[in-house]
Parts: C-alpha cells; structure tokens; sequence
C-alpha cells in the first residue's frame, strides 16, 4: 500500500507576505510538505473571514493581528508562530525625483512636500498615521492623504498616478512596476512589521499546520525572506 498523500491545508494570508509565501509555499511541496490552498487578501478582509468562521487551518497576519484572533476565539491558543520581519518603506511613481529620507526631518519635510500621499489600511498605514499625528500635522495632510482599499496595493496608486508618495512594507512595492523605491524609513521612525502565523481554531490538521509554520520560521526559509525585502527572525 502507498502511505496516504498529504493533507491539504487550507490557509489565508494579508497581501504583504503574497509573493513570498508563494515561494516558500512551492518550497515546502519540494520537499514533500502538505498540499497548501493559499489565499491572499487584504489584511483586514483576511481576518474578517477568520472571525466568521470560514473553513480555513492556517492564518498568517501581522503579529498583533494574530494576537486579535486567539484573543477572541478564532485562532488557537499557543499555535503563534513570528516568522518574519518587514520595513515600511518609500516609494514615488517611477521616474520621479527620489525624496531625501535619510533622517526623520527630511522625511517629514518630503510629506509636507508631497500633493498626495498614499498608504495602507494595514499595519504599516496605521502606524504612519499616528506618526503623523506625533509630528502635528495630521490636519494639514487632511485632504491629501490616500488611503487605499483593502487588497489594493499602495504602488498601484504610485504608478496610475493618484499619489506622489507611497509608503507600505518594503515587500509591496520592490518588485512593484511603475513605482522606485527611495529606500526604508529611517532609523528614528522605523515602522518594523512581524508577520506571524496560527492555526485557526477548527484546523482539520494541526501537526502538518504546525510543521508549516516551523517551516516559515526555519533558517531554509531566510533566502526567499530576504529576496522580498524581508529579514528573518
């Protein structure tokens, strides 16, 4: 008799870890993990399905994202797995002049500089604005500030021209088209995101959802991390 084929599981992720969770997911079948069903979406709509109880085995969020879900009831107590890191970053419509962001002052006065600014209604987008908040402008940027829809990526934005800075994880806008990265925050207003997984509760396989998750935070996983803008923990 021929040992039973894997298991397939069933797992949804925010749009920031898309490309490299593809990577890694085609690695993990390599090397003989179970069948995966990935799904990308907008973080929010991600963690919306969970709370309605889609039939799904693993979440991958950000950290306190994950933290929201086992807090009320929908991600399994002690199945948290950080995994991997992201920087916020800049972006400008490909051509355009890159902003000077070397220290916190030139970032903000590249802001108030901007007509439009873009950003997510992920982890990164709230960040940026109560970073904004802190530096006092938040009401001078009102009317120039670009929230994108859950699911749409702020480079889109960039690159039909309906924003002349960008900010979002590093892992968006890289290989972004239309769009040039003027590189990281800096250091004294990083916005750092780590992206964690769990098993959703109702997981029809906990063993092969754990190894999975072991196996975005194993050291074989650190190549694909760092080729999408990404550092490994």
């Amino acid at each position: 008799m021929h040992p039973a084929a894997p298991a397939s599981l069933r797992a949804i992720s925010s749009m920031a870890t898309r490309a490299v969770l593809a990577e890694l997911a085609q690695a993990w079948r390599q090397q003989g993990g179970a069948a995966l069903a990935l799904q990308s979406v907008g973080g929010v709509d991600a963690a919306r399905r969970v709370r309605d109880g889609e039939a799904l085995d693993v979440v991958l969020l950000a950290s306190d994202a994950i933290d929201r879900l086992v807090a009320s009831g929908h991600a399994q107590p002690g199945s948290k797995v950080d995994w991997v890191r992201c920087a916020t970053a800049v972006a400008v419509p490909a051509g355009a002049p890159l902003p000077d962001i070397s220290s916190e002052a030139a970032l903000r006065a590249a802001v108030l500089a901007s007509p439009a600014i873009a950003c997510s209604t992920g982890p990164s987008g709230t960040a940026l604005l109560r970073l904004f908040a802190r530096w006092g402008v938040a009401d001078e940027l009102e009317g120039r500030l670009v929230q994108a829809r859950p699911g749409v990526p702020v480079a889109q934005l960039l690159a039909r021209g309906e924003a002349a800075l960008g900010f979002q994880q590093l892992s968006e806008l890289l290989h972004a088209p239309g769009v040039s990265v003027a590189g990281a925050l800096p250091a004294a207003v990083a916005i750092d995101t780590v992206f964690s997984g769990a098993l959703v509760c109702g997981c029809q396989d906990a063993e092969a959802a754990r190894q999975f998750l072991d196996f975005l935070a194993s050291p074989a996983s650190a190549p694909a991390q760092r080729r999408h803008g990404m550092q490994p923990l």
